[in-house]
C-alpha cells in the first residue's frame, strides 16, 4: 500500500529571520515552497488549503477564465483584501487560523506612464497580485478566495482557490462571473494578431459615428438601415421559407466616400438595438503564428458562438487573397450553421476581389456603391462642418462661432471641390482651420495671397460686385445675392480657395502618373 507523502509543517516560518512569528500557515506554505525546488503548486496549496480549513469546500479554477476580482470590481460582488488575524463580517465563513502580523500577500507594484507625454497625469500605480486573500461576498453568500501565480513544471499558472459552505455556492459563482465575461460590456470584439481582444476604445470611437450624421444619397441609405434591420429581425420568416438565415453585403468604391462611417454607424446603432444589443465582430487582419487559414476558422467559429452578430471585413480585398480564398469561401458555404451572421464587407477595389465572392449568391447578396460625392452632398457636408465647429445663425444671417462661417459659404465650397472624395473636402477643411490657428483669424498666412486666388471649376473672370451673379459648376447653378457677394471677405473662403488648389493639384498629378 503506497502511503501519502507528507506535507511541510504549514506552521513553518517563510523566512528563518522571522522564525519567531508564527504567520498564516497557507501564506507560509506557499512562501517556503517558493524558496526551494517545485514541480506544481496547485497540488501543495490544495492539500494546505483542506487542512487550514476542513469544513469547507474548495474548487479550484483558472484566474484567466474565472476572473472573479474583475467581476467585483465590475460592480458584481465584493473582494476584500483579508488576511487571518481580519475579524470576518457579519455572517462570513469562519476559519480555524490564528491571529498574525504577518502579512497575508504577495503583489508586484509598477509605474505606468499616462498615455500621452504631455498629460498633466502623473500616471499611476497597479499592482499583479502573486498571492493575495480576500473575503469575498456574492449574492448574500460568502466566501474565501486565494489568488495565486505558481508553478507547474517550468510554466507559471494563474489559480483561484474558492472557500465557501457547500460545491454548489461555488459553481454558481463560477457560472455567473463566466456568464458575465462572455459577454461584451461596451465593447467591439476585435480580431488582430492572431486572437480575439475586446475593445472598449474602439466601441467609444464608433458611439460618435450615427446615421444623421452620415451623408449619403437618401435613397442609398434607407437601403441599407432597412436592409440590416431587416435581418436581425426576421429570423422566424427565414425559418418559414426554409432558407439559411445568413446575408452578406458589400461597399465598394473610391477611397474616402462613407464606407467606413457607414460601417460605424451601422455598428452604433446595432449596440443600442430597442430589442436587445447586436454584437459586432471586427476583423482587423488575419495574420497569426498558425496561418491565416486557422484565423479564418478562429473568426467564423467566434461569429457561430456570438449569433444573431454583425461580421465586419473591411478592406475585403486585401484579407481574402488568392492564398486563403478557397478556406473563405468553405467556412461562408460549409456545413456549419452560419445562422444569424450578417457579413459586411468593404474594398476600394471590387474588380480585385474573386469573382466568386463578389458574384455568387448566397455570399455577399448585395452590393452598395458609394461615389464621389455630387453637388448635394458636398453641401450637405459642409453644413455637417458647421455643425461641428457649432456655428450659429446671427440675425443678420451671418455664421457666428470661432470661424466666420456664414451658409452661403457651403455652396460656394461645394461648387469648388467638384470631384473630390469627402475625405479629400475634410482634409480641406482641416487645412483651412489649421492655418487660420496658426495666424489669427484676420490672416492668411503667405504675403500677397488672397483675393486674387483661382481654383479650377470657378470661373476667374465671374465679377462678384454689383449684380446678381451665376457661375456654374458641374452643370449646378449658383446663386449669389448682392449682400453676400464679398466673400474674399472670409477668411475661411480664402484659405479654403488655397487648400482647395493644392489637392486639386494633386488628384491631377496622381491621374497623370
Amino acid at each position: 500500500m503506497r502511503t501519502q507523502p507528507s506535507l511541510p509543517d504549514a506552521t513553518l516560518p517563510f523566512h528563518p529571520a522571522l522564525s519567531a512569528k508564527p504567520g498564516d500557515p497557507i501564506y507560509n506554505t506557499f512562501s517556503q515552497h517558493s524558496t526551494a525546488p517545485r514541480v506544481n503548486t496547485n497540488t501543495l496549496l490544495a492539500s494546505a488549503l483542506r487542512k487550514q480549513y476542513p469544513d469547507l469546500h474548495l474548487t479550484i479554477t483558472s484566474t484567466y477564465s474565472s476572473d472573479l476580482l474583475g467581476f467585483a470590481a465590475a460592480g458584481n460582488a465584493i473582494a476584500t483584501p483579508s488576511s487571518t488575524s481580519d475579524e470576518s463580517p457579519p455572517n462570513a465563513v469562519e476559519t480555524s487560523s490564528s491571529s498574525t502580523d504577518l502579512p497575508s500577500d504577495l503583489k508586484w507594484r509598477r509605474y505606468i506612464a499616462p498615455s500621452k507625454r504631455a498629460s498633466v497625469s502623473l500616471g499611476y500605480l497597479a499592482d499583479t497580485i502573486k498571492f493575495g486573500r480576500f473575503a469575498y461576498s456574492w449574492s448574500s453568500q460568502n466566501y474565501i478566495l486565494y489568488t495565486v501565480v505558481g508553478s507547474h513544471n517550468i510554466y507559471d499558472e494563474d489559480l483561484t482557490y474558492i472557500l465557501s459552505s457547500s460545491d454548489q455556492a461555488n459553481d454558481n459563482l463560477l457560472l455567473a462571473a463566466g456568464s458575465f465575461w462572455n459577454q461584451l460590456h461596451e465593447e467591439i470584439l476585435v480580431f488582430d494578431g492572431g486572437f480575439w481582444q475586446k475593445s472598449h476604445k474602439l466601441w467609444e470611437n464608433v458611439q460618435n459615428s450615427a446615421w444623421d450624421d452620415v451623408i449619403l444619397d437618401p435613397g442609398m441609405k434607407k437601403s441599407i438601415m432597412n436592409e440590416v434591420n431587416k435581418f436581425f429581425g426576421s429570423e422566424e420568416r427565414y425559418k418559414k421559407l426554409k432558407v439559411p438565415w445568413k446575408r452578406g453585403i458589400i461597399y465598394y468604391g473610391p477611397p474616402g466616400n462613407g464606407k467606413t462611417i457607414s460601417i460605424k454607424a451601422t455598428m452604433n446603432a446595432l449596440s443600442h438595438r430597442s430589442s436587445g444589443p447586436i454584437p459586432t465582430l471586427y476583423v482587423r487582419s488575419l495574420a497569426s503564428v498558425y496561418g491565416p487559414e486557422f484565423a479564418i476558422s478562429s473568426i467564423f467559429a467566434q461569429a457561430r458562438k456570438q449569433s444573431p452578430c454583425l461580421l465586419v471585413f473591411e478592406d475585403l480585398d486585401s484579407l481574402v487573397t488568392d492564398a486563403v480564398r478557397s478556406y473563405f469561401l468553405n467556412e461562408v458555404d460549409g456545413l456549419e450553421s452560419n445562422d444569424g451572421i450578417l457579413m459586411v464587407g468593404s474594398t476600394n477595389h471590387l474588380e480585385r476581389l474573386d469573382k466568386g465572392i463578389r458574384n455568387r449568391p448566397s455570399r455577399f447578396d448585395r452590393k452598395y456603391l458609394f461615389p464621389v460625392p455630387g453637388m448635394e452632398e458636398r453641401d450637405a457636408y459642409c453644413h455637417f462642418w458647421r455643425r461641428k465647429l457649432g456655428v450659429t445663425d446671427g440675425e443678420d444671417g451671418e455664421g457666428q462661432g470661432e470661424v466666420d462661417f456664414p451658409i452661403l459659404l457651403c455652396k460656394a465650397i461645394a461648387g469648388i471641390t467638384g470631384g473630390f472624395s469627402f475625405a479629400y473636402i475634410q482634409e480641406a477643411f482641416v487645412a483651412s482651420l489649421l492655418a487660420i490657428a496658426a495666424v489669427g483669424e484676420d490672416g492668411d498666412g503667405d504675403e500677397g495671397e488672397g483675393e486674387g486666388d483661382t481654383v479650377e471649376g470657378v470661373d476667374p473672370t465671374y465679377e462678384w460686385e454689383g449684380r446678381w451673379g451665376e457661375v456654374d459648376v458641374e452643370g449646378v447653378g449658383r446663386l449669389v445675392r448682392d449682400e453676400d457677394k464679398d466673400l474674399d471677405r472670409y477668411v475661411l473662403w480664402r484659405q479654403m480657395k488655397k487648400q482647395v488648389k493644392i489637392l486639386r493639384d494633386e488628384l491631377d498629378a496622381g491621374k497623370g502618373e
